[in-house]
């Protein structure tokens, strides 16, 4: 198993090729995938329990979700650096024809994408299918899932939030991105969410919040106290807070790169403060 300083050089790379995919094609979104960084190295390098042989149907290893799927940069850069495409790969991202598409799609065959997308509100829908489906199975793995807090805006999140718990779906651990940005401003501008934590645990949730959640170790203890809390009945939610644009500082804290592609200067900027670590492809 990989260590925290293996882990956080890892995440430094995947900072990098987040930056350098979108600026490529000017086009994709950095911020919320900058800030998830140290999740996804975290969860594909130690959290989950998998192996490399990708199968559609997940039997017998723990599988992922991506909710909100613009954050695909992240996504498929740990992927690639977990081994399930070429790195290379990341040179086709948002190019006609490529299998990395600005949101996750199915129909070219990418190993690690399950579900096409994006289309926010559904994830959570799909991941508590997945999860009742291994139980139906005898599989005891678990099912993973994330979604940006402001997606929670959607409704059909609440009615499988509260299908959740209804139906004891204990082998589920799903992930809130609580970064306090979206695409048109911060969320407490557009909609506030109120309490999270306690919307929640009145639906019937276990919550676990991890404070600190760009810090490789925080990550790594919340989320194994998360997987100490299934299987007790309750599904279990997992707060994350995050800074959008993490690692790079001009694009921190702000909405404003929530969908914006870095320029040559700023692209320039943005690889120094994140120095190469395993190689660029």
């Amino acid at each position: 198993m990989a260590n925290i300083q293996q882990l956080e050089d890892l995440t430094t790379q995947v900072r990098r090729d987040i930056l350098r995919m979108v600026h490529k094609v000017n086009s994709g979104h950095p911020g919320g995938s900058l800030g998830c960084a140290e999740f996804f190295v975290s969860l594909y390098n130690v959290i989950m329990d998998r192996h490399d042989n990708f199968e559609m149907d997940g039997i017998g290893e723990d599988i992922f979700f991506l909710s909100n799927g613009h954050i695909s940069p992240v996504y498929y850069s740990v992927l690639a650096r977990s081994g399930y495409f070429s790195v290379d790969e990341l040179n086709t991202f948002r190019l006609i024809d490529s299998r990395l598409q600005g949101h996750p799609t199915t129909h070219e065959g990418l190993p690690g994408i399950r579900i096409a997308s994006g289309s926010l509100g559904q994830g959570m829908s799909v991941a508590l299918g997945a999860a009742q489906a291994k139980k139906l199975n005898n599989d005891s793995h678990l099912v993973y899932s994330l979604h940006g807090d402001g997606e929670l805006q959607e409704g059909q999140n609440w009615e499988a939030i509260m299908y959740a718990a209804g139906n004891n779906v204990d082998n589920i651990i799903a992930t809130i991105d609580l970064n306090g940005q979206q695409i048109d401003g911060s969320t407490d501008q557009v909609l506030p969410l109120g309490n999270v934590k306690a919307k929640f645990e009145a639906f019937g949730w276990t919550v676990v919040e991890i404070n600190e959640g760009n810090n490789i170790e925080a990550i790594l203890n919340g989320m194994a106290e998360a997987k100490s809390k299934t299987g007790q009945g309750k599904p279990i939610c997992v707060l994350l807070k995050t800074v959008m644009g993490n690692g790079v500082d001009f694009m921190m804290h702000t909405h404003a790169w929530h969908g914006k592609a870095p320029n040559d200067e700023q692209l320039a900027i943005g690889l120094a403060q994140n120095p190469e670590t395993l190689g660029d492809y």
